[in-house]
C-alpha cells in the first residue's frame, strides 16, 4: 500500500478545509461502528492522539489494507486527548470517506495515555463487544498482515491474553524488542552502565532483543498491543494513575497475576516513530532530562509490584548504582552522555521519602459488558 508523506496530507487537508470549512469538526463522534457480520471477528483498534493529528491520519491510512483481511472486520476508535486534533482528523475522515469504520471521540480532558485508551475501549464496547482490542500509537503504522497475524496467533493460543509484534524504525531499520519486568538487578545495570556488569546481569535486563520466533515475554510496548476481552473482564483497563510511561508494564504485570501470558509475535510488523506521539524530542547524542511523570510512574510501578519495603530496597540500590555510575562517567569525562539530573530526580520522587508513600488505589474500571 502506498503511504503519503505527512506534509502531503497536511497540504491536502488544508486545501479541503478552505473549501469545506470546519463544519462538524467539534463533534465527539463522527461514526458509529456496526455489529460485525456472522463469521467475522470484530477487531476494535484504539488510537489516542495528543497533538499528533497528521500522524494519526497516516496510522489510520495504514489500516486500510488490514481491513481487507478475510475473516476480520476492523474498526477504529480515535480519541483526541483534548489536544485540538479533532478538527483535522474529522476533515480527513470526511475527505477520505472513512466514516463507516472510524469513530472519533473527544476526551473532556487530557488524562494521559491510560485514560485515553480506557475511553476508547469503553467506546468500542458501547457499540458492540469486540473479539479483540488492538491498541495502536498514532505514530505507528501497521505493515501488511500485522493485525491479522496477531489475531491468528491469539485464536490459536487461548491461554495467551496479550500479544504484540516487531517494530521497525522510520528508516526501515529493525527494532525487534520486548521487555522484562523492571527489577532490582535492572536498576543496578541502569545505574552502573558497565559492560561487564551488563553482561552478567543480562538475564535481568529490562530490554530483550528478539529474534525470528514467537516467544513468551513479560511485557510489550503499548504502541502495538492486542488484548483478549477476558483480560479486561479479569483486571479492568489500564491504570489511569499512570499519566504516561509504565502503564503497559503494569497492565501486563496485572494480567500475568490473573493467569494471562504476554507473547511477542514475530510475524506482526509495525513501523514506530518513537517519541512523536508524546511530542518528545527525536534521538540526539545528548540525553534530555526525564519528565516528572516518568519518575512518578516508575515509583508507582515498583510500589504496586513489590510493596513499600521492596520499592524502598530497589530505590536504595538504584541510588547507590547511579552514584557509582556518575562517578565513573566523571572520571571518564563522559558526563554529557548521562541523563541530566537523573540521580537528583530519582531521590526527589523516591519512596525513600515519606511524603512519596501515599500511593492511591488503581483507577482502571471500564465498562466491558
Amino acid at each position: 500500500m502506498t503511504h503519503s508523506h505527512p506534509s502531503e496530507i497536511s497540504h491536502e487537508l488544508q486545501s479541503s478545509q478552505r473549501g469545506a470549512g470546519t463544519r462538524g469538526a467539534s463533534t465527539q463522534s463522527e461514526a458509529a461502528a456496526a455489529n460485525a457480520p456472522t463469521g467475522e471477528l470484530d477487531i476494535a483498534v484504539v488510537i489516542v492522539t495528543f497533538k499528533s493529528a497528521i500522524l494519526t491520519i497516516e496510522s489510520l491510512r495504514s489500516l486500510l489494507a488490514e481491513r481487507a483481511t478475510p475473516g476480520l472486520r476492523l474498526r477504529a476508535i480515535v480519541v483526541d486527548n483534548a489536544s485540538g486534533d479533532l478538527p483535522t482528523i474529522t476533515e480527513a475522515v470526511r475527505r477520505f470517506d472513512w466514516s463507516s469504520w472510524v469513530t472519533l471521540v473527544l476526551a473532556p480532558k487530557n488524562g494521559g495515555f491510560a485514560y485515553g485508551n480506557n475511553l476508547g475501549i469503553a467506546c468500542a464496547y458501547a457499540s458492540a463487544p469486540p473479539a479483540y482490542v488492538y491498541l495502536l500509537n498514532p505514530d505507528a503504522q501497521v505493515r501488511p498482515g500485522a493485525v491479522g497475524s496477531l489475531v491468528h496467533f491469539l485464536e490459536g493460543h487461548r491461554e495467551v491474553g496479550i500479544a504484540g509484534g516487531r517494530f521497525e524504525n522510520l528508516d526501515g531499520s529493525d527494532c525487534s524488542i520486548a521487555f522484562r519486568f523492571p527489577n532490582m538487578m535492572s536498576e543496578v545495570d541502569r545505574g552502573l552502565e558497565f559492560w561487564l556488569v551488563s553482561r552478567l546481569l543480562n538475564p535481568w535486563n529490562t530490554v530483550r532483543q528478539m529474534g525470528q520466533s514467537n516467544e513468551r515475554v513479560d511485557w510489550i510496548c503499548g504502541a502495538s498491543m492486542m488484548i483478549r476481552p477476558e483480560v479486561f473482564a479479569a483486571i479492568g483497563g489500564l491504570d489511569e494513575n499512570y499519566f504516561l510511561y509504565f502503564e503497559e508494564t503494569d497492565f501486563c504485570w496485572r494480567a500475568r497475576r490473573a493467569g494471562f501470558s504476554t507473547w511477542y509475535v514475530c510475524e506482526s510488523l509495525v513501523m514506530h516513530i518513537g517519541g512523536q506521539s508524546t511530542a518528545a524530542s527525536v534521538l540526539t547524542d545528548r540525553p534530555k532530562r526525564l519528565p516528572p511523570c516518568w519518575f512518578e510512574s516508575r515509583r508507582r510501578y515498583f510500589f504496586v509490584a513489590f510493596g513499600v519495603l521492596g520499592a524502598m530496597a530497589i530505590d536504595m540500590v538504584a541510588v547507590v548504582a547511579q552514584s557509582l555510575g556518575s562517578l565513573k562517567r566523571t572520571l571518564q569525562g563522559r558526563q554529557d552522555k548521562a541523563i541530566p539530573h537523573y540521580l537528583h530526580d530519582l531521590v526527589r520522587f523516591s519512596v525513600l521519602r515519606r511524603r512519596n508513600r501515599d500511593i492511591p488505589p488503581a483507577r482502571n474500571n471500564i465498562a466491558v459488558v
